[in-house]
């Protein structure tokens, strides 16, 4: 063969060979691409509700012997328990927070469940989930700003107020509608909350509790009575409820609770402020009304400026309210 041909030889074979390179490469599409193609959507794992977040902070804080993982139902919640400190306990004492408080609020929560061990009770805060139904937004009434046109007796004129009635025939469903989801979530709340004040009974009955006290402080005093209200369990002895608060959206008020609750009560409330004064005038009228309440009241007052000796007076009053029930 020539030498020119053999030259030509080579690059005749890669010219055939390079057309047929590029049609394998544009029928099958690179691996990565394949794999990108084919992967599902990245799902995201559900926010923790405040309560939980607040949980796990306090989980790296907390002793781990004071803290138990207690269920109600579908939920995991924290407790933090403090065994009395004597052979031969009177009693535990469930501590219910208010919203936004923590199972070791500086308030209340923290400094009794510290200090009723002291005076031979045990303690065991509870962890509330987050109330749903004050979420729920009301609704916001846009109004145009327009000059208010004569009123003439023109056929504009006649027109308008059917279209201002139909107007407010929508608005009014809106708000029924807006009250149906609040009352249905706050009836769902709830059915959280009791669960959870069941879980922690049960606990303080496994740990051979002779008697059993609830203590609600805040908005954990309304669900407190709500509980004892509607559950009326056996195994509760007494109840207290301190600077006790309505949530935004419940019902029925807590002076239409109180009166029905077939236990010993205790309202431990602060004078200073004339709203909460007031409230708690009223559920001292509501109870008055009942001759076979056993409902009393407990009024402190306030020391700004030092929140130990006001934590101390709070502790006081309960443990002489508790004294009695162990004699």
């Amino acid at each position: 063969m020539p030498p020119v041909y053999r030259l030509a030889l080579p690059a005749l074979c890669l010219s055939l060979l390079l057309p047929c390179a590029f049609s394998v490469a544009a029928a099958d599409p690179a691996p990565a691409a394949t794999q990108l193609a084919e992967a599902k959507p990245v799902e995201r794992q559900p926010l923790l509700e405040r309560s939980q977040e607040e949980a796990t902070a306090l989980e790296r804080k907390i002793p781990a012997q004071e803290q138990q993982q207690l269920q109600a139902g579908s939920d995991t919640f924290l407790a933090l328990w403090k065994p009395a400190n004597t052979a031969e306990p009177k009693g535990a004492v469930i501590i219910i927070p208010g919203a936004g408080e923590s199972v070791d609020w500086p308030q209340a929560i923290g400094p009794l469940r510290r200090k009723l061990p002291d005076a031979e009770w045990s303690s065991l805060s509870i962890t509330l989930p987050d109330v749903q139904s004050d979420a729920i937004a009301p609704r916001i009434v846009e109004v145009a700003l327009t000059p208010k046109a004569p009123d003439t007796g023109s056929k504009d004129s006649t027109t308008a107020a059917p279209i201002e009635q139909a107007a407010g025939g929508e608005a009014e469903v809106a708000d029924k509608v807006i009250a149906e989801t609040t009352e249905e979530q706050a009836n769902a709340d709830a059915e959280r909350i009791f669960a959870r004040v069941d879980a922690a009974i049960a606990y303080a009955e496994q740990q051979s509790a002779r008697r059993i006290v609830v203590l609600g402080h805040g908005t954990g005093a309304y669900w407190a009575a709500r509980y004892l209200s509607e559950k009326q369990p056996s195994q509760v002895e007494k109840f207290v409820m301190v600077a006790a608060q309505m949530p935004v959206k419940a019902k029925p008020e807590l002076a239409e609770l109180t009166p029905t609750l077939k236990l010993p009560t205790a309202d431990i409330f602060y004078m200073d402020k004339p709203l909460d004064r007031n409230a708690a005038l009223e559920r001292m009228q509501a109870s008055k009304r009942l001759k076979a309440s056993a409902f009393s009241q407990v009024a402190l007052k306030a020391l700004p400026g030092n929140t130990k000796a006001e934590q101390e007076q709070l502790f006081r009053r309960v443990r002489g309210w508790l004294s009695p029930l162990a004699d």
